[in-house]
């Protein structure tokens, strides 16, 4: 099969980004040719290109991406030929009309999930439930922090931490973004621009802190994340958005009351089918229950994904982002 395909040469911005024709050969052992209906825009792709998560090269990107399998390699089970799947990772290349992927990195799509929504969803999704209920184990009557409240992941978290019973306290910038993390059940939310986040999140606390913080943002929110955690509580820094959280001194830790910080990633809670599958089925019941609505705030034709590269790392989106090939 013939595909178009982004593989990148070097890192930097956005314009490192090139398109090739390429020649698909027949899936190998364990491996499917799946052809893309719809594709993610996820924050890591960005640390991908840019280098700040180092990648041999040259390198394809992407890591989300849902479509039709339209062959099968040997030694393939679970999966047939014409059947609907999507793949979050850890294996790039969704950035492509059509790829070889590992079947065991295929995930099966519910009838009642159309391509745009699983896209939008399938890393996110994944993300926010390993965050909450296995990296964090919020519980009811536990009051949580989430910076970048309006994205994609930041978004999920505020509906899945809502159903787990918790407080949730949003943080946005600009009054449009605070009426979608309202929207989306905040009890609170805090413009980044304007407010003391700290000090806000103190008073509404009643001085305690939040118990957790979730913080994708990284460099630009840590001081902030430090000062609004609770005595003993923990910070999941999840991101890096503003760039990487550097130089940390554990004597920070203690002064800010003997806090807890983990630097957690996807892979190291979805490292078996069985993790997989059970991750998974906590999404799809929250998705059926309406307590996570996942939002695609924009859309772009695959072949711009340079564009919805700079928009994202720009704060100019909102949501998530999908790419149509």
């Amino acid at each position: 099969m013939k595909a178009r395909a982004v593989r990148i040469e070097r890192t930097g911005g956005p314009e490192v980004i090139e398109w090739h024709d390429v020649d698909l050969a027949a899936p190998g052992t364990g491996e499917v040719l799946l052809r893309h209906t719809a594709v993610g825009l996820n924050y890591i792709d960005t640390y991908h290109r840019s280098g700040l998560y180092p990648v041999a090269l040259p390198a394809p990107l992407g890591s989300e991406a849902v479509g039709v399998v339209e062959a099968i390699g040997p030694e393939v089970t679970g999966v047939s030929v014409g059947d609907r799947v999507g793949t979050f990772g850890p294996s790039r290349g969704a950035y492509a009309t059509a790829r070889i992927a590992p079947a065991a990195e295929l995930i099966a799509l519910p009838e009642t999930v159309d391509d745009r929504t699983a896209a939008a969803l399938l890393l996110k999704g994944g993300t926010t439930e390993f965050l909450v209920d296995r990296c964090a184990r919020v519980t009811a009557g536990q009051s949580a922090l989430v910076w970048a409240a309006a994205g994609g992941v930041g978004h999920l978290l505020v509906g899945w931490l809502k159903a787990r019973g918790a407080a949730v306290i949003g943080i946005a910038g600009g009054a449009e973004k605070g009426e979608a993390v309202l929207a989306a059940g905040a009890d609170h939310v805090l413009d980044h621009r304007q407010d003391d986040i700290a000090a806000r999140v103190r008073e509404i606390t009643g001085g305690v802190g939040a118990d957790v913080v979730f913080d994708g943002v990284g460099q630009a929110s840590w001081d902030a994340s430090l000062k609004a955690t609770k005595r003993r509580g923990l910070i999941a820094s999840f991101g890096n958005a503003s760039g990487a959280v550097t130089g940390i001194g554990l004597g920070a830790l203690a002064q800010h009351g003997s806090l807890f910080v983990t630097r957690p990633t996807m892979f190291d809670y979805y490292t078996s089918a069985e993790e997989r599958a059970a991750g998974f089925a906590s999404v799809w019941d929250m998705l059926a229950r309406g307590a996570i609505r996942p939002e695609v705030g924009q859309t772009f034709a695959l072949e711009q994904v340079a564009d919805a590269h700079r928009g994202l790392e720009a704060g100019e989106t909102r949501g998530s982002t999908v790419l149509v090939p």
